[in-house]
């Protein structure tokens, strides 16, 4: 477990001088060097030590001109189900980490390392070895405010086992048994879940050089396939006449990118036997709902991107977006190599994006029990549909078609935007009791409000027969406000529907800009007596709430309590943030009330004990 690869050494590198370098770094001195051409294996005495040498050296340090590469060494055939996260933020909670680990698998423990290092560490074992790949390929550098992931395999010694066979695994029972299964969003059904949340490449290739892209008699796409180990799918039939045509590659994101890779390079060939002289950019397709976090703030991610990969990046406008097609075009211009480079990068945001909402939708699912995300039917105008890919036992509900779903064809009338199989997310549970009506205060731009209501007042009648919900807009509290307070009364779900349906309508009628996403501020009372459990002891509490939703959460302080003895907690973020923080505070404020409930029966019945 302690025994380390050093890699990329140069040539003159001595024993001695790895030693030193221990040394200069206030490592232990290693037991045993053993040192090889352009590499090392080095024992370390303990756990503790070999973490703060990858962690101390890994990629910073220079040895005789060449930056060293420190690792476990772990033979591959003890490369299996155990793998080991490093620099976790030290404030992140475990319930994030466990929806983390559970999006790539069915996680059979997790242990928590105790080290120097100021972040955190924690060895995983997932069912089975495909999955610990997964998690290794996705949380590698997987950013967490301004930290990034370091992963590595560890010895699975159960590897190493002769009894070691699927037939042992496929009962559940040799390893499961010892102890429940780890909680999170998997559901912890007991069985190993097929891989989730293929994201696939869009690329829009032109037209006529589909040809040579398919080969003779196929032969040329069999061939990228199989070399990048992708399914590639030529949508050459959609959209007749058209001058360019879809492309979809299902596959790692390696996978992805050597395809990419192949495809504009057949292009280029062939555009040189037909002396086509106009360079060929390449073209990616992505949903409009994931376009904002690409471009990022002031267009930030896309400036570093051009920057990093020497190329100019452009994107469709937002007018050429339709209900059947919500994806738009993302252009890249320069070398081959250039392009490759910028493709990587691109589809790294795009996919961070998406997994971000997937885990979101999914805690939202359990935030509020009963609730059909597909049935919601909000998402239309411009949010993302993102159901789970299936349901408590691997069943898929088909639904009636609804929406566009551009990773299947451009003509499939699905309800799934992203290539997920459309599910519904969780049936209705039917409570005894009804669901308490809840009133949030959500604020917006005042030339908005005239959208909202709508035609003599018809969308907004609409929306809160849609919603089952209460929806009102309060009086200007002067002529120049540039905000304008919606107060919106109902369940839950209620508030859910009516909440998404504003994000997505002021959206749709642009009033946000494509370099935007939608985030607005929200208002909702709380006791004071909840007030303080709210923001926690230092603000821990809040500090938590705001790192697990990605909203803003702000409790003014010095507030006077109102006739209900209650005060406002700000949210501002985008729809998924806003209600992920709605819905924690409300969990906040429901067990103050139990306590409080709990106190008042006790001293109700101590009097009559005391007799």
């Amino acid at each position: 477990m302690n025994k380390l690869y050093v890699g990329n050494l140069s040539p003159s590198v001595t024993v001695e001088d790895l030693q030193q370098l221990f040394g200069e770094r206030k490592l232990p001195v290693a037991e045993q060097v053993l040192l090889k051409s352009g590499y090392a294996f080095v024992d370390f005495p303990d756990q503790n030590s070999a973490i703060k040498a990858i962690e101390t050296l890994s990629g910073k340090v220079e040895l005789h001109g060449k930056v060293i590469e420190v690792d476990y060494s772990v033979p591959k055939k003890l490369r299996s189900r155990k793998i080991q996260i490093r620099n976790i933020p030290p404030h992140l909670q475990w319930e994030v980490l466990d929806g983390l680990l559970a999006q790539h698998g069915t996680v059979e423990n997790v242990e928590q390392v105790n080290t120097d290092t100021e972040t955190a560490v924690v060895n995983v074992t997932y069912a089975t070895k495909e999955e610990a790949k997964e998690a290794i390929e996705k949380l590698t550098g997987h950013q967490f405010d301004d930290y990034s992931f370091n992963v590595s395999y560890i010895m699975d010694m159960d590897a190493a086992l002769p009894v070691q066979t699927p037939r042992t695994r496929r009962g559940g029972r040799s390893s499961r048994d010892q102890g429940p299964p780890q909680p999170g969003p998997s559901g912890g059904f007991g069985a190993p879940r097929p891989r989730q949340h293929d994201f696939p490449l869009r690329m829009l290739v032109p037209t006529q050089f589909v040809g040579a892209i398919i080969g003779k008699e196929g032969l040329t796409i069999k061939n990228v396939t199989k070399q990048t180990q992708s399914k590639v799918d030529i949508h050459r039939k959609e959209n007749a006449g058209a001058a360019e045509k879809p492309i979809t590659i299902h596959s790692t994101p390696e996978g992805c990118s050597s395809a990419c890779r192949m495809i504009l390079d057949i292009m280029q060939k062939e555009a040189n036997e037909t002396k086509t002289t106009e360079d060929i950019p390449l073209k990616i397709l992505a949903h409009n709902s994931l376009v904002g976090r690409l471009i990022g703030k002031e267009g930030r991610n896309l400036k570093k991107i051009e920057e990093e990969t020497g190329t100019k990046i452009t994107i469709s406008s937002l007018q050429d977006l339709t209900i059947y097609n919500p994806e738009r075009t993302i252009t890249v211009k320069g070398s081959l190599e250039a392009c490759c480079k910028a493709e990587a990068e691109i589809m790294k945001k795009l996919r961070e994006a998406y997994e971000n909402d997937i885990a979101a939708i999914n805690q939202q699912a359990n935030l509020i029990p009963g609730l059909n995300l597909n049935a919601l039917g909000i998402f239309s105008s411009g949010l993302p549909v993102l159901p789970p890919a299936a349901g408590p036992r691997g069943a898929v509900t088909p639904v009636a078609p609804a929406g566009y779903n551009p990773f299947l064809s451009h003509s499939s009338h699905l309800s799934g935007l992203y290539g997920v199989p459309p599910a519904s997310a969780i049936p209705h549970q039917h409570s005894q009791q009804a669901p308490e009506q809840e009133v949030v205060y959500l604020f917006i731009p005042t030339q908005a409000v005239g959208a909202l209501i709508g035609k003599k007042g018809q969308h907004i009648k609409q929306l809160a027969h849609f919603a089952g919900a209460s929806i009102k807009i309060a009086p200007a509290e002067s002529p120049d406000v540039t905000e304008r307070m919606v107060i919106i009364t109902g369940t839950p779900e209620a508030q859910f529907k009516a909440q998404g349906r504003i994000f997505g309508k002021l959206k749709e009628e642009n009033f946000f800009s494509a370099k935007e996403e939608v985030k607005l501020e929200t208002h909702i009372k709380v006791p004071s007596t909840a007030a303080g459990r709210v923001i926690g002891k230092g603000g821990k509490t809040v500090n938590e709430l705001q790192n697990l939703t990605s909203a803003e959460v702000i409790v003014p302080r010095d507030q006077t309590p109102d006739e209900n003895d209650e005060v406002f907690v700000k949210i501002s973020g985008h729809f998924f943030a806003s209600q992920t923080a709605q819905r924690k505070i409300r969990e906040i404020i429901q067990q103050v009330k139990q306590q409080e409930q709990k106190h008042q029966q006790g001293a109700a019945v101590s009097p009559h004990h005391s007799k």
